[in-house]
C-alpha cells in the first residue's frame, strides 16, 4: 500500500478543494444542484481517486487511478473556465486556481511516471 497523505501533489489538491468549496459558496443558489455540485464533486475526486488507487494491491491499479485523478482534475478546470464565463468567479481567482489545477496535473503524471 502507497502512503499518499505525505505527497505534495495529495496536499496540494486539499488546499484546492477547500479553495474551491470557499469559492463556490459565492454562486447562486440556483447553481446549488448544478456547478456548484459538480465542482465540489470532481475537486473531491481528486484525492478520493489518489487515496483509492494506494490501497489497490498493484501499481497497475495505482497508476489507473492516478489516471482517473487526472480526468477529475481536467473536468475541474472547465468548470473554472465556464464559471468565469458566466461570471460567477472573477479572472483572477479562477486563473489562479485553473494554475493550481495545471499544476496538480503536472505532479500527476510524474507521480505515475515514477510508479513501476
Amino acid at each position: 500500500m502507497h502512503q499518499v497523505k505525505n505527497l505534495n501533489v495529495y496536499k496540494k489538491a486539499h488546499i484546492l478543494t477547500v479553495d474551491i468549496y470557499r469559492v463556490t459558496n459565492l454562486f447562486p443558489r440556483e447553481e446549488l444542484y448544478g456547478l456548484v455540485s459538480q465542482m465540489r464533486r470532481s475537486a473531491v475526486s481528486i484525492n478520493s481517486n489518489l487515496s483509492e488507487g494506494a490501497a489497490r494491491d498493484s501499481n497497475k491499479e495505482y497508476k489507473q487511478f492516478i489516471s482517473i485523478a487526472k480526468g477529475s482534475a481536467a473536468e475541474l478546470e472547465y468548470q473554472l473556465v465556464l464559471s468565469k464565463e458566466l461570471n460567477y468567479i472573477n479572472n483572477e481567482t479562477a486563473d489562479r486556481l485553473i494554475d493550481d489545477i495545471q499544476q496538480i496535473i503536472n505532479m500527476l503524471i510524474g507521480l505515475q511516471r515514477s510508479i513501476k
